[in-house]
């Protein structure tokens, strides 16, 4: 687990890029058709519901926005309370129900739900093969773990109060598969570098997304 005083400074680095976070087209989700993008592929990852929904590292809310949007009932946790400020205030302002909880994302609060869903997450995560095997153990039977995840650098480690950081740059779909499918009863990986809509214009690394059936 990481230690509290890790966890505050992770905290600032996020609460620090809060107030421009969602300028990045994939984060706001401010521009028609990127906002189309993402809630097509959505809704291809997610079981039929509605469902509960646990979106982990939920930045400012977008695609909890997106799934309450869906229906869905959804928790997002994030480490960064100006992140689950604006998070609250974005879904407010849209008349979108949706909780949002200040916590840890790799120990995320509450019970069982159907599906877990992080994006672009576990490259910040000190033990991200302890978290997934949380993440899995929180998901219903029949449900699903949906992982937007992708390969790319970012330097070393994002902040000097975190430990190193075992997927620093992202991680590959094949390392993520290999770690993930004995957890699980089934999984699937559907390629996203190529879909420009998603990301507000071409992108050349890596990017995906990992659907598993638990």
């Amino acid at each position: 687990m990481t230690a509290p005083d890790e966890l505050s400074g992770i905290a600032r680095f996020w609460d620090a890029a809060a107030a421009a976070f969602d300028d990045e087209p994939d984060h706001g989700l401010r521009d028609a058709g990127t906002r189309a993008a993402w809630a097509s592929r959505v809704a291809g990852w997610l079981p039929a519901g509605p469902w509960d929904v646990l979106d982990l590292g939920c930045g400012t809310g977008s695609l909890a926005a997106l799934l309450a949007q869906a229906g869905h009932r959804v928790t997002g946790v994030d480490v960064a309370p100006l992140m689950i400020e604006r998070a609250r205030a974005k879904l407010a302002a849209a008349g979108l129900p949706a909780t949002f909880v200040v916590g840890d994302a790799a120990h995320p609060p509450g019970d069982e739900v159907d599906v877990v869903l992080a994006r672009h997450l576990l490259w910040t995560l000190p033990f991200p093969r302890a978290a997934l095997a949380r993440w899995v153990s929180l998901v219903r039977r029949g449900g699903a773990l949906v992982l937007i995840e992708g390969r790319w650098s970012t330097g070393s480690s994002y902040t000097a109060d975190a430990p190193a950081l075992p997927w620093d740059g992202g991680v590959s779909a094949a390392e993520l598969v290999d770690t993930v499918r004995p957890l699980v009863a089934g999984l699937r990986v559907e390629p996203l570098s190529d879909d420009d809509a998603l990301w507000g214009g071409p992108v050349t690394d890596e990017r995906y997304a990992l659907v598993a059936k638990v």
